[in-house]
């Protein structure tokens, strides 16, 4: 914070966090449950491209789920011979988001 000449303070004053404040903060995307996550990137491809989204749905814990997600970001057709001109920058980051919380399931 700058002070002016006759020692007035200028700006933002300054942040303080109370411990009871803490609580009921928002929290932060990476400190959420998996599946939270995992709801809502799927929220957010559903909302743009339903076949998509069901078709993530059912692969989902197989093998075959991120190599799907990365041909449709890499690729250019859904998956099911349907061409598009790309993804919306939240689709995306959605997509990349299920590449990073998946798991195989045994």
């Amino acid at each position: 914070m700058a002070t002016t000449g006759n020692n007035k303070e200028i700006g933002f004053p300054p942040i303080h966090w109370d411990e009871e404040d803490l609580a009921t903060r928002p929290m932060p995307l990476h400190e959420l449950p998996r599946q939270v996550g995992i709801d809502t990137a799927l929220a957010v491809i559903a909302a743009h491209h339903e076949r998509i989204a069901k078709a993530i749905r059912i692969f989902w814990g197989s093998r075959d789920c991120v190599e799907y997600i990365q041909k449709l970001v890499m690729g250019g057709g859904d998956g099911f011979g349907k061409a598009r001109v790309g993804f919306k920058p939240e689709v995306v980051s959605a997509l990349m988001s299920l590449i990073t919380l998946h798991r195989v399931e045994p």
